[in-house]
């Protein structure tokens, strides 16, 4: 049977799509469904008909599945940044285990796939070590901050995150109270007009360190010193910047960073290495996990002290001087050159001197430095953005012939297509462990090992 817009369906959800959404039958016809969950028994409009499938509302819950819990937060529905809330932990990291698996399956052609039990948290609340807070006004013209409703530009009002560090509801309240008192007008999307345009918010899990630094749309905001007097109070607050971005596009930060108080970076520590950070600075959000997901890494490289290993996006050089402590020398490449500056200057910090960073994109850099230079590899490491590897970067893996790969992907569609590649080029997927970096999202991090055939 088919149906059409607006009709209504009773359905009982018996899986959850990649994005979280439940998925049930109506007669034969596929209907996914926001908001609800594996085991719930409900009631969906279509909003949205294909001859196969549709998309509904979720309208009522007839029955609670036995997976399904209160949210923790109120408007967890309307912002739509945590899909899985409603679900049990548990049930979560099943939903994770399964993704990657479906598509290691499915887009990797794999069948006997050597997977490891997902490292979950014990804690999965509070655990960002950063946020960013886009700032606007409501409907009564008041100045809020929050999180943008999911695939809007619609601010939802929400200073209380329950995945973000507990102290940033008060930096946020005074940066709030300042802009108000000093009519400080939020930066409007639609006219290009107003100032304040992001509140960026990082902190140190291991070093209690604060840093606020504030995206403005110009050179400076008024009274930048009673910002600075409110902000400055803050137990362990150590960096206050402002960051300049006048251009009319969906990029957050632009390149301009200036000091207002204290230093322009914070520092945290994963296992023995502390790290510093700036506010443009890649760094993983979840230390708690950093460390878990860090130290397979270093388990599935399986250094002996004698190795040569590149690190691919490597950032400021995290898991880069994570393994230096093991290996004989480490070679690490970012195409941002503040991160890389930042690399270089967290392996002086940390004494340690086997760790060389080059400026540039890695499917550049590595070829041009294995064609020009003949360079070698025990180890290469991977740590890409979602869209995975470039071709021309796996091709030179392939033609470098290392003993072992380590690929760390958040994002298990483009992390099966690109193992794949390399499996068909003389590699064995050897173990794979999938770990929950953003517990109450759909996101899941995985770490894989590749030998050489």
């Amino acid at each position: 049977m088919t149906y059409k817009k607006n009709d209504e369906v009773t359905l009982v959800i018996t899986d959850m799509g990649n994005d979280g959404e439940g998925i049930g039958k109506a007669d034969g016809y596929t209907v996914f469904v926001k908001d609800a969950v594996i085991g719930d028994h409900i009631r969906a409009k279509i909003i949205k008909a294909k001859k196969s499938y549709g998309y509904g509302r979720l309208m009522e819950i007839l029955e609670p599945s036995p997976f399904r819990r209160e949210t923790k937060c109120p408007i967890a529905r309307q912002c739509g940044g945590c899909q899985l809330q409603a679900l049990t932990y548990e049930k979560q990291l099943e939903f994770k285990e399964k993704k990657v698996r479906d598509h290691l399956e499915r887009i990797g052609g794999f069948t006997q796939i050597p997977m490891e039990p997902i490292i979950g948290m014990e804690e999965p609340y509070y655990y960002r070590n950063k946020a960013q807070f886009p700032v606007g006004k409501n409907k009564e013209k008041e100045i809020i901050t929050g999180f943008y409703a999911g695939r809007t530009h619609s601010i939802i009002n929400n200073r209380n995150c329950c995945l973000g560090a507990k102290g940033n509801e008060e930096i946020l309240n005074r940066v709030l109270s300042y802009m108000k008192e000093y009519r400080v007008e939020p930066y409007d999307e639609q006219t290009g007009k107003g100032l304040v345009r992001h509140i960026l918010i990082r902190c140190g899990f291991t070093s209690g360190e604060w840093m606020v630094c504030v995206i403005v749309n110009g050179e400076r905001l008024p009274r930048e010193e009673k910002l600075v007097e409110t902000l400055k109070t803050i137990p362990k607050m150590t960096s206050i910047t402002l960051n300049v971005n006048k251009k009319r596009n969906n990029v957050i930060l632009g390149e301009q960073i200036r000091l207002l108080w204290g230093q322009t970076y914070i520092e945290d520590s994963i296992g023995d290495i502390t790290y510093r950070i700036s506010p443009l600075s890649f760094y993983q959000v979840n230390p708690v996990q950093t460390r878990k997901l860090y130290e397979k890494a270093l388990e599935y490289a399986g250094l002996t002290g004698n190795e040569t290993v590149w690190d691919l996006y490597c950032g400021i050089g995290t898991i880069s001087l994570f393994l230096s402590q093991k290996a004989k020398q480490v070679y690490g490449v970012e195409i941002v050159p503040q991160a890389i500056e930042d690399a270089r200057e967290n392996a002086r910090r940390n004494g340690i001197k086997n760790a060389e960073f080059f400026v540039g994109k890695a499917e550049e850099v590595l070829p041009e430095k294995y064609r020009r230079e003949g360079i070698y590899a025990d180890v290469i490491v991977v740590d890409p953005p979602r869209k995975g590897c470039d071709v021309q970067l796996l091709d030179t893996i392939a033609a470098m012939q290392p003993k072992r790969v380590v690929y760390v992907s958040c994002d298990s569609a483009t992390l099966a297509r690109d193992l794949k590649y390399l499996c068909e080029r003389g590699y064995r997927l050897d173990r794979i462990c999938p770990t929950d970096m953003f517990p109450q999202t759909v996101h899941v991090e995985s770490i894989v090992k590749l030998v050489r055939k």
